[in-house]
């Protein structure tokens, strides 16, 4: 089922994109969409304020603690504290949409299945889990 759902997702991509059918104007579109992602949560940050950023270097274990790739998860932080508020929520999700719309406009120009994509990297990350240190 979840196949027909990317399939009819892709298949409707591809008939409504029509002013950006070159493959360099869907991968500059793509760039500048994943630009907008960024700004809008840094938008989240600086002029809204319902999630904030506290950077700073990522603490591992020294070598000689016991330490094994399980706790190493508790180790590492996101950075983030805070929830989207319902406005950014939807300002950022739109823009990973258009990013999604641009994705799959690059695999059916490259003639890829987005589903089969998906696939194989669900695959990957089912077989390695942790050790795939992304």
């Amino acid at each position: 089922m979840k196949d027909v759902i990317f399939d009819d997702f892709q298949n409707a991509v591809d008939e409504s994109l029509l002013r950006h059918k070159s493959i360099l104007d869907i991968m500059t579109k793509l760039q500048e969409s994943n630009a907008r992602i960024n700004r809008a949560i840094a938008k989240s940050i600086t002029n809204c304020g319902c999630i904030k950023l506290t950077a700073e270097k990522q603490h591992l274990p020294e070598h000689d603690e016991n330490i094994n790739i399980e706790s190493l998860k508790d180790c590492l932080k996101s950075h983030i504290s805070g929830k989207l508020c319902d406005s950014c929520r939807e300002v950022i999700e739109h823009e990973i949409g258009n990013n999604l719309f641009y994705l799959t406009s690059l695999c059916n120009s490259l003639d890829l299945n987005l589903f089969d994509v998906l696939l194989k990297e669900n695959d990957k990350i089912n077989t390695l889990g942790k050790y795939t240190f992304r």
